[in-house]
């Protein structure tokens, strides 16, 4: 059985904090979260050649300000959606990438 969260905690404004029914706790920045998005734009875009370094990226005004977690709802019992501050909603976060992204914390 895989262990799964008693508490979802903003810590900061930008790091969250997950309590596991197996005891363990991680914590996480919102910008590693955001950059391991799991759908399938995010892994193609990861999976994407970089483009020439004299490339500008054009920005959205939402994704010029601090990246925060705007929301966050489970999706049946197996992962997490979340929302983030620049707009995009699209990543579903199963329990198991949950527990291989962060870094442990002391409780």
């Amino acid at each position: 059985m895989t262990a799964s969260p008693t508490e979802l905690k903003l810590v900061a404004p930008d790091r969250l904090r997950i309590v596991w029914t197996d005891g363990q706790v991680r914590e996480y920045s919102v910008r590693e979260l955001r950059e391991q998005c799991p759908c399938a734009s995010c892994r193609e875009r990861r999976m994407a050649p970089p483009p020439p370094p004299t490339t500008l990226t054009v920005l959205s005004p939402a994704e010029t300000q601090p990246l925060r977690i705007a929301a966050m709802t489970p999706s049946g019992r197996y992962a997490y959606s979340i929302d983030f501050s620049d707009g995009h909603d699209t990543g579903i976060y199963t329990l198991e990438l949950l527990r291989e992204l962060g870094s442990e914390a002391s409780s």
